[in-house]
């Protein structure tokens, strides 16, 4: 179902992807009349913004509060405290959201019962409306609650959906865990030119400029990385020079492959 006054949108959470996710929906002008934000440690900057748009905000779920969607962007740890302090605010047709890695859907279903349930996968670059959020909703999310989903998370980047429950570790392990991967491809790069010779700041400046463009090439020019690779890459040029070693047998692909595999493991772990 959609929310409203009377059946809100009830974050519970407003730490950095929560705060990322809220923060995008106030730019997109959401009815802030109908949000609540139930979380007990708001940052500064989050208590700010909550009073600049009026958003009303509580430390524990009011008793009289039924909710027409449930956001729930705790850290897994904190599930077994949180979903319980929420039953009241559930009722059978309230959509729950997750965004908590290793929380099947079965977990809230022992505590809410048959109600629609999305598991929904976001990344950072939510923060700067360039996320990708990754969904897999149960058999009882109805396709008005897919549309309510996708107008919700379309507002923070670009919507996927999935087939299966199990394709959520997999999710995890590339974009959930990938904005990682690239600041770290940002830092090893600037690193490697201060190595050459490079002033740090001139480093850092460069590093952080080349992932930032590359990747808005990659967006806007709808090509497959490969084929921009190959486009950019003269034959015995000074870039694929470097490749032969980023491509080679111990370079980057295996070592990607392998954080990859460790994120989902650790997923996996998660959800026990």
């Amino acid at each position: 179902m959609s929310f409203s006054k009377e059946r809100p949108f009830l974050l519970v959470g407003a730490g950095k992807m929560g705060g990322a996710m809220l923060s995008g929906w106030v730019a997109e002008g959401i009815d802030t009349s109908a949000l609540i934000v139930c979380d007990p440690n708001v940052s500064g900057q989050m208590s700010e913004l909550l009073k600049q748009y009026g958003i009303r905000h509580v430390s524990v779920i009011p008793d009289d509060l039924r909710a027409g969607i449930v956001l729930v962007a705790v850290k897994p740890q904190m599930m077994d405290d949180v979903l319980p302090a929420l039953k009241s605010a559930v009722t059978p047709d309230t959509l729950v959201l997750s965004i908590a890695a290793g929380t099947p859907v079965a977990k809230f279903e022992s505590v809410f019962g048959a109600v629609p349930v999305c598991r929904c996968m976001p990344n950072t670059p939510a923060m700067v409306k360039r996320g990708i959020t990754a969904v897999f909703p149960t058999a009882s999310v109805s396709e008005e609650s897919k549309k309510d989903v996708d107008r919700l998370l379309g507002a923070i980047g670009k919507v996927v959906w999935l087939d299966s429950e199990n394709q959520i570790d997999l999710v995890t392990g590339v974009s959930g865990s990938g904005p990682a991967y690239v600041f770290y491809l940002a830092e090893t790069l600037s690193e490697a030119g201060r190595q050459a010779g490079l002033p740090g700041d001139l480093a850092d400046e460069l590093a952080i400029a080349t992932v930032y463009g590359a990747g808005e090439l990659m967006r806007l020019s709808g090509e497959h990385p490969s084929v921009l690779r190959k486009n950019v890459t003269s034959p015995n040029g000074t870039t694929a020079a470097a490749l032969e070693v980023l491509m080679g047998p111990g370079g980057l692909q295996p070592i990607m492959t392998e954080a990859v595999s460790e994120a989902v493991r650790r997923a996996e772990e998660l959800a026990g």
